[in-house]
């Protein structure tokens, strides 16, 4: 029920209406549903940067409650995934 309510209620890009370029989010919410819906290779292949975003943000829960070693190291490499994945996704979208 979520995921159909999730699709027919996706928000626009104002980026993509105002200038017509795709923005670095844009595709996020159509790979956050195609996740949600067990499609990973779509997720990935829509937006790239969700599953290293997805990644980050368990192990930041997992360490709020279960304290991890070198915690600050992890994050900043998932971190850094995760933004190397959605500017790269964005420079081939606009590239191309």
């Amino acid at each position: 029920m979520f995921i159909f309510l999730s699709e027919r209620h996706m928000l626009p890009c104002f980026s993509k209406q105002v200038f017509g370029l795709d923005c670095p989010g844009c595709g996020l919410q159509r790979s956050i549903v195609l996740l949600l819906k067990g499609d990973f290779a779509d997720s990935f292949f829509m937006y790239p940067g969700l599953l290293p975003m997805v990644a980050l943000f368990g192990f930041l829960a997992l360490n709020r409650f279960i304290p991890v070693r070198k915690a600050g190291t992890i994050t900043s490499i998932l971190a850094g995934t995760t933004v190397f994945a959605i500017l790269t996704n964005f420079i081939i979208k606009i590239a191309n």
